[in-house]
C-alpha cells in the first residue's frame, strides 16, 4: 500500500484522498474530534490521557528544548529536567481545567474558533487568512486541522476560565508603591574578594593526586558510547535511473492546470489615515476631508512616495507607502477592489476600510496569466525527480531491511548488493562528530538498538539511513593514568577554594571582633572596594550579576553593617559591608505606575489561577499508570 500511494503520488485519486483530510477545515465546518487511539497512561476523573496525547506533548517539549540547547541536548539532560512528568503535569492540568470549564457551561462557538484562526499571524498573507498557509502550516506541525481546531477551541475555553477566575483581581495604589519603593530602592557596599585562583602555592604529590582520585572516581566516569555501521542511501545518487518522457511531463501539467495560473497582481503604494472604530461621523468626515487634500497634492504632481512618507499614519509609512506585489484576495475588500480598478500609474479616490481612509496608487499590473508548458516543463522536471530519486532510494533502502530479517550481517548485506558500509567511531549521546546531518537525532536510534541489530529505514532530511550497532560501551571508571593530569587541576582548584574560604572566614571573623575593613585588608594585601548604589535588579558594578550577593545587601542596614556569612561568587569569595541606601523620589512613582500595575496585576492573576487549579486538583481522582514515570 506504501508503494502503492508513493507511486501514485501524483494521481487523482490520492489527490482526493488527501483532500478529504481537510475538509474538516473551520470554516466548511468543525467536527468534535478527540483522539482516543493508543493506552492510556493516565486517567483524570475518568477522562483519559492516551499515549498518543502525551507523545505528542512530550516532543513539543523536547522540540523546544532543542531549539534551546541544541546538541548539548542529552539522556541525562532530559531525565534532570523530568522532562516526562512536565509533559504529563501539563495533559492533567489541562485536563482538570477543561472539566471546571465544563462545569462551568463555558463555550466558544463556531464563529469565535474561526475567528480567532483567522487572527493567527502563521496564517496570514499580507493580513488576510489564507486557507492554503493554514494547511500548509499544520502540516508541517504534524496536525491535520482538526486536531489544530480542537486543541484551539480548548485553549480558548481556558482562556475564558482564567478570565472569568482573575476578572475580579485589582491592585491598590498602596500595593504599587510599596513595590515601586521595594524594586527602586538602591544600596552601595564595600567589599572584599578572596579569588582562589591568586593562591599559587598549591602543588600536591603524586600521592596526593592518587589519594583524591580515590575518593571522587564518579566525577570522572566516562559516558557510554556507541559504534555503529550504517547504510546511507542518498537520493542524488539515483539521478542518472531517472528518465522523464515529454509525454509524462506534458500529463503532469494537464492534471495539474490550476498549479500553473499566474493571478492578476498589482503593485502599489498607499497613504493611510487611521480611523478610531468608536470615531463619531463628524471625526470621520474630518479626517475624509483630510485624506482628499492630500489626493489633490498626489494629483498636482507631488511624489507619492514622499507624500506618504510624510502623512501616512500605516506601518509602510517608512517605505513610502510602498505594499509590493499583491493578489486582490490578500487585501481587505474594500481596498482590494480599488486597486484592482486601477491602471498602472492612477490614484484612487479615497477609500474606508477598518483601518481607516486609504489614496492608493498603483505602480505596477500584471494580468493574469498560465504558464505555458515550455515555461513549466523544467520546474515539472524537476519536482518529478526529486519525487522519483528519493523513491529510488527508499526501495533501494527497503531492499535491504527486507533481506535484513534473512541476514543480520549488515556488511553481508551491503557487499552483495555492492553498497559502502560507513563505520563510525565510538561516540556519545550527542552524535558522531562528523558526517550526519543531525547527530543527536542518529545517536538517539544507535543507542535504542541492540548490539547486533539493525535499526527501521530512518528519514533524515538528506536521505535514507539503515544502523546497525556494533558495539555498546557502558559508563566506566578509567585508570587512574589516563586522568592524570584532570585530577591534578581538580586537586588543585579545590585546595584554593579552601584556602580562599578560609581567609575570608577569618577575615570576616575579625571585622565582626571589631576591626576595620581598611585595617585588616592589608593583613591579606587586599583593597576593600565600593560597587556604588545599584538597586536589587541591576547587575552589582565591580562585582557582576550576583543575585544571592546583591539580596544579602539589601538586608544590611546601618544597625547591621556586614553580611553575616562569606558569599560565594563567581569570581570568589566576599565580604560586605553596608555603606548607604537610597529610596526612590515619590514623584517617579506616577511615570511608572501604569507600568507597575499592569505587572502586579498579571502576577496576582497567575496566582489566583493556579490557587484555582490546586483546589480543582485537591478534589479531583487523578490515576497514573504504575512505573510510567520511571
Amino acid at each position: 500500500m506504501l508503494r502503492l500511494m508513493r507511486e501514485q503520488a501524483g494521481s487523482w485519486l490520492i489527490k482526493v484522498l488527501l483532500g478529504a483530510i481537510v475538509i474538516v477545515f473551520v470554516f466548511w465546518g468543525v467536527g468534535s474530534f478527540r483522539s482516543q487511539r493508543g493506552d492510556r497512561v493516565a486517567t483524570v476523573n475518568g477522562d483519559p490521557i492516551t499515549l498518543d496525547e502525551y507523545r505528542k506533548t512530550f516532543d513539543n517539549l523536547i522540540d523546544q528544548l532543542r531549539r534551546r540547547f541544541g546538541n548539548s541536548l542529552d539522556e541525562d539532560m532530559i531525565k534532570n529536567l523530568q522532562v516526562k512528568k512536565q509533559a504529563l503535569n501539563q495533559l492533567i492540568n489541562n485536563a482538570l481545567l477543561l472539566q471546571e470549564a465544563e462545569r462551568l457551561k463555558i463555550r466558544v462557538s463556531n464563529t469565535e474558533l474561526a475567528t480567532a484562526i483567522s487572527e493567527i499571524g502563521a496564517f496570514q498573507r499580507a493580513g488576510r487568512f489564507d486557507k492554503q498557509l493554514y494547511k500548509s502550516v499544520l502540516d508541517r506541525l504534524r496536525m491535520n486541522p482538526e486536531e489544530f481546531e480542537v486543541t484551539q477551541r480548548n485553549a480558548m475555553m481556558i482562556e475564558k476560565l482564567s478570565t472569568l477566575v482573575t476578572g475580579g483581581v485589582k491592585i491598590s495604589d498602596q500595593e504599587a508603591m510599596e513595590w515601586f519603593n521595594w524594586a527602586n530602592a538602591s544600596v552601595d557596599i564595600d567589599f572584599v574578594l578572596f579569588e582562589p585562583d591568586a593562591y599559587k602555592d598549591v602543588n600536591p604529590s603524586l600521592e596526593e593526586t592518587k589519594t583524591f582520585f580515590e575518593g571522587h572516581k564518579e566525577n570522572y566516569k566516562t559516558e557510554a558510547m556507541v559504534k555503529v555501521r550504517y547504510l546511507y542511501f542518498n537520493p542524488d545518487t539515483y539521478a542518472s535511473k531517472v528518465t522523464i518522457s515529454d509525454e509524462e511531463l506534458l500529463e503532469y501539467y494537464n492534471e495539474n492546470r490550476d498549479a500553473f495560473k499566474i493571478p492578476k497582481t498589482v503593485e502599489a503604494r498607499h497613504i493611510l489615515f487611521r480611523v478610531d472604530e468608536n470615531a463619531t461621523p463628524e471625526a470621520v468626515k474630518k479626517i475624509q476631508e483630510h485624506a482628499l487634500d492630500i489626493l489633490k497634492l498626489a494629483k498636482e504632481g507631488k511624489d507619492f512616495a514622499e507624500l506618504a512618507k510624510q502623512y501616512s499614519e500605516g506601518p509602510t509609512r517608512d517605505s513610502g507607502g510602498y505594499l509590493g506585489t499583491f493578489r486582490k484576495e490578500d487585501m481587505v475588500q474594500p481596498f482590494a477592489d480599488m486597486a484592482f480598478s486601477l491602471k498602472a500609474g492612477e490614484i484612487g479616490e479615497p477609500v474606508r476600510t477598518q483601518f481607516g481612509w486609504h489614496i492608493v496608487k498603483v505602480e505596477k499590473v500584471n494580468e493574469a496569466s498560465v504558464l505555458s508548458f515550455d515555461e513549466a516543463k523544467g520546474q515539472i522536471k524537476k519536482k518529478l525527480t526529486q519525487e522519483r530519486v528519493k523513491n529510488l532510494a527508499y526501495d533501494a533502502a527497503e531492499a535491504v531491511a527486507d533481506a535484513s530479517f534473512k541476514e543480520d550481517d549488515l556488511l553481508k548485506l551491503s557487499k552483495e548488493r555492492n553498497l559502502k558500509v560507513l563505520t563510525t567511531d565510538f561516540f556519545s549521546q550527542k552524535g558522531p562528530e562528523k558526517g550526519i546531518s543531525d547527530p543527536s537525532k542518529f545517536a538517539s536510534i544507535a543507542f535504542n538498538l541492540a548490539v547486533g541489530e539493525i535499526s527501521d529505514i530512518q528519514e533524515f532530511e538528506n536521505g535514507y539511513y539503515l544502523i546497525q550497532l556494533v558495539d555498546k560501551l557502558p559508563p566506566k571508571i578509567p585508570e587512574f593514568a589516563q586522568v592524570k593530569e584532570t585530577v591534578r587541576a581538580d586537586w588543585i582548584q579545590e585546595k584554593q577554594e579552601e584556602k580562599a574560604k578560609a581567609d575570608a572566614d577569618a577575615f570576616l571573623a575579625a571585622l565582626k571582633s571589631g576591626k576595620s575593613m581598611d585595617a585588616e585588608s592589608k593583613q591579606f594585601n587586599l583593597t576593600p572596594t565600593s560597587t556604588g548604589f545599584f538597586k536589587r535588579s541591576d547587575s552589582i558594578p565591580k562585582i557582576g550579576p550576583e543575585r544571592g550577593i546583591a539580596e544579602a545587601a539589601f538586608q544590611l542596614t546601618d544597625e547591621k553593617k556586614l553580611a553575616e556569612t562569606v558569599m560565594k561568587g563567581a569570581k570568589g569569595y566576599y565580604i560586605i559591608q553596608f555603606n548607604g541606601r537610597k529610596t526612590p523620589e515619590a514623584e517617579n512613582f506616577n511615570k511608572e505606575k501604569g507600568e507597575i500595575e499592569n505587572r502586579l496585576l498579571s502576577q496576582k492573576q497567575s496566582r489566583t489561577f493556579d490557587a484555582l487549579l490546586t483546589q480543582i486538583k485537591s478534589k479531583s481522582e487523578i490515576s497514573i499508570k504504575d512505573g510510567f514515570l520511571e
